[in-house]
């Protein structure tokens, strides 16, 4: 069944806008179809009523669906990288489990963020996440944050359980700090929340990383091969989801 996602209650809920068009024009569904409606963080089965305009009427059967996400919320933070590959970080790490996304502006970051083009490119940003979370059955929506400075990200530390940098220099070290202990530490003290922080192409600068520690986080290593930007945080969550499902 196709999923869609409501800011509102199930109860009395419509669907309208692009999903709406999407469903009479693109699915070509029929009064009495089934579809699923994700309202309020739970998957309900609906049947559609009918149309009224550029709405879908819908009724919720009552009959809802298990959520599949993952037991604690992970955000990601990556330096901005080039080209598209935020679009690939924001697309594949929605199907593994992210619970948002947060860009910041990194010693090491090549690209800037366009402010005049910023909101239109977050907006595309959080379409990518949406159709991400509806292919994967999810139940929740990452959030894509607008991008922060270094420092801003730094005060952000605090608001989490725990904390971890990908740090290239520890995975080149012949005596690693495996993320895998890490993360049972984690697991033992049921954390509800942890930040990912990666750096863009280059990485986390020395300065980045010392700040970093200072201020709470701890060092992770992804193993002994050096990942690109847009791998790591995806080579994180599949980690993270084996540890905790």
């Amino acid at each position: 069944m196709q999923r869609y996602f409501i800011e509102t209650a199930i109860e009395n809920a419509r669907i309208n806008g692009e999903d709406a068009r999407h469903i009479e024009r693109v699915m070509r569904m029929k009064q009495g179809d089934k579809i699923v409606v994700v309202a309020q963080n739970t998957a309900h089965i609906c049947t559609i009523e009918g149309f009224e305009g550029d709405e879908v009427v819908i009724e919720a059967t009552g009959q809802t669906i298990p959520s599949p996400e993952l037991p604690i919320q992970v955000t990601v933070a990556c330096g901005l990288p080039k080209g598209d590959k935020l679009e690939l970080i924001t697309q594949k790490a929605t199907e593994l489990g992210m619970f948002a996304l947060l860009p910041f502006e990194a010693e090491r970051s090549i690209v800037k963020w366009d402010k005049k083009k910023g909101a239109k490119k977050q907006e595309r940003l959080q379409k990518i996440a949406k159709e991400a979370a509806e292919q994967a059955h999810r139940t929740h929506i990452p959030t894509v944050f607008e991008p922060i400075s270094f420092k801003q990200l730094v005060q952000q530390i605090d608001h989490f359980d725990a904390v971890f940098i990908a740090d290239e220099e520890d995975a080149k070290a012949e005596k690693r700090t495996r993320f895998a202990e890490k993360l049972k530490n984690v697991y033992d003290k049921k954390s509800k929340s942890i930040l990912i922080i990666f750096g863009p192409e280059g990485g986390i600068s020395r300065q980045e990383s010392e700040a970093l520690l200072q201020a709470g986080a701890q060092t992770m290593s992804l193993g002994p091969r050096i990942l690109r930007a847009e791998t790591a945080p995806l080579y994180a969550l599949s980690a993270i989801s084996y540890e905790f499902e």
